[in-house]
């Protein structure tokens, strides 16, 4: 049965070493969402560096997601002090789960903030697509994926929670997700 992935990415304000409160505050957000997500009905797993420390997402041991990659439009550092991303890359088993996951609780709380922490780079954010059972993505298939959504819009091959495609390549139909709801 085929899995959905998900890559999200987005160019932090300041660089994940910068002692400011409103770093630190970001880091207890996101580890408190990341809890809560992990237990969420329909999420299966997501990367997790064997040996990141804070910041030293480049340099990590990612195992099975592989080698950390950025899209080409990221332009800031990558090193430890210079670093100024969030990206995460997840499974999950459907489209649903995922929707009220990320806009429900916590995580919604967090998105109502998230300009005090994120640029707007007039790029997308988030990419969605389907991999057969058993594969795991790649921070680079996450890449490909989310510059293809920038350069092409949503398709089978990379889409958004608002043009979903079933795994079948066909729309995704689902009450209040996707370009039309049932």
């Amino acid at each position: 049965m085929p899995r959905l992935a998900l890559y999200t990415f987005g160019v932090l304000k300041s660089p994940l070493a910068d002692p400011a409160p409103l770093t630190h505050e970001f880091y207890d957000i996101g580890g408190a969402i990341y809890r809560k997500i992990s237990q969420y009905p329909g999420y299966l797993a997501h990367a997790e560096a064997a040996d990141g420390d804070r910041g030293a997402l480049f340099d990590a041991d990612w195992g099975a997601w592989g080698e950390f990659a950025v899209p080409s439009w990221y332009g800031k550092g990558r090193t430890v002090e210079t670093t100024a991303l969030a990206a995460t890359l997840s499974l999950w088993t459907d489209l649903r789960p995922a929707f009220e996951a990320v806009y429900t609780g916590l995580h919604r709380e967090a998105l109502n903030r998230r300009y005090d922490w994120f640029e707007r780079t007039g790029r997308p954010n988030y990419v969605f697509w389907w991999v057969s059972d058993g594969v795991i993505p790649t921070w680079r298939d996450g890449v490909s994926r989310l510059e293809h959504l920038h350069d092409h819009g949503s398709a089978p091959h990379a889409f958004t929670f608002h043009h979903a495609s079933a795994p079948d390549g066909t729309p995704h139909r689902s009450r209040g997700i996707g370009p039309k709801s049932d």
